[in-house]
């Protein structure tokens, strides 16, 4: 019911992250992140005071926190700052964003561990409402960009639809739809099943949270270094090599025997690689299309990153109950990132020129 739940949750993420993105583009990101923390507010506290089981478990946990991820977490965010920046420092702004995003995941296993022993998983969630409280007030000074570019000088406004139009027929949109599902299904498969991999290994407890420590922590580090990165050279060569370099480490984890230093080994490094695809992910759109809807254009980006981090999600618990292992949910995450390493080399990062006179 958990990985069902944990399912639920990154498909409604990803729907609702170009629902909230349009709406962002069309009223301004504080409105529809604040409205997205309320959400949040309401599905945390159906999970620590109602029923708590069956549909109510799948609603809470499920639907209404993940429509909320879908204006609180990264896609929305992260586009709104990428539109007050030109595309020369564009990716170290929204490497920040993520970076933020990180030092959050970093002490949130931490905080829970501690907190679930000290006064159970009620009183720990109860908690957390004070982080969506935090959230709530602070998403009210997003303010929305006075420049929103759109690669157009001296032409007609592009609509909503015109710009979802131009965007699949664009092939290196499509790729990158196909790059970050590959993303998605990895951190997924990762984030929701590494307590069991390590049980399953003979390394229960304490190497678990270490791992997802450490990626919060070194992810810090990793997308503000990609941020930096993707002022000075190609982005999809970038996203190129992250992804060639994800199918090395996860090989190296779960090939080498169990230890504590392995475990160590793969929190650090993959952590670095975590979060790291946003900034030139996002970059690119922008750099592409412009940033008057990118919002709603990274947002449906971010909706194929949720439909792998469903399938990751669903398939290592899946692969579990069958074979009694994971294996076969690492084997396709290693696959996964040598089909992204190379889905991403044929992207033409120039910018659409719009020629269109205005009548």
């Amino acid at each position: 019911e958990f990985g069902l739940a944990i399912g639920i949750q990154m498909i409604f993420w990803g729907i609702f992250a170009p629902i909230f993105g349009l709406l962002a583009d069309k009223f301004g990101g504080n409105k529809a992140v604040f409205i997205g923390f309320i959400i949040l507010g309401l599905g945390i506290y159906m999970i620590y005071s109602g029923p708590n089981t069956g549909i109510f478990f799948q609603i809470s946990l499920g639907v209404l926190v993940g429509t909320a991820l879908g204006a609180t977490a990264l896609a929305v965010p992260v586009s709104e700052v990428g539109k007050h920046f030109t595309d020369k420092n564009r990716t170290l702004a929204t490497g920040l964003v993520t970076a933020a995003a990180s030092i959050g995941y970093f002490l949130a296993p931490l905080f829970t561990k501690y907190s679930l022993g000290e006064v159970g998983w009620q009183e720990t969630f109860r908690y957390f409402m004070y982080f969506v409280f935090f959230g709530a007030i602070a998403s009210l000074f997003i303010f929305p960009s006075k420049k929103n570019s759109s690669n157009i000088s001296g032409v007609k406004e592009q609509t909503f639809l015109e710009a979802i139009k131009e965007a699949f027929s664009h092939k290196g949109y499509v790729l990158l739809l196909s790059g970050f599902f590959v993303c998605g299904f990895q951190i997924t498969l990762v984030a929701t099943h590494i307590p069991g991999y390590m049980q399953e290994r003979g390394m229960d407890g304490w190497p678990a949270t270490i791992i997802l420590a450490l990626i919060g922590l070194f992810n810090i580090v990793g997308t503000l270094g990609m941020g930096y990165l993707g002022t000075k050279y190609s982005k999809k060569i970038l996203l190129s090599l992250l992804y060639a370099s994800r199918a090395v480490i996860i090989s190296l984890f779960i090939f080498s025997p169990p230890s504590l230093v392995m475990s160590i080994f793969f929190g650090i490094t993959f952590g670095m690689l975590w979060l790291s695809t946003v900034p030139p992910t996002n970059g690119i759109v922008a750099q592409i299309f412009g940033t008057k809807y990118l919002s709603t254009l990274f947002g449906i980006v971010f909706l194929s990153h949720q439909v792998g981090a469903f399938i990751g999600a669903f398939l290592g618990g899946y692969f579990y109950d069958l074979y009694g292992s994971y294996d076969y949910a690492w084997y396709i995450a290693i696959a996964l990132s040598a089909f992204a390493a190379l889905v991403h080399l044929p992207i033409d990062e120039r910018p659409i020129v719009r020629t269109e006179i205005v009548s």
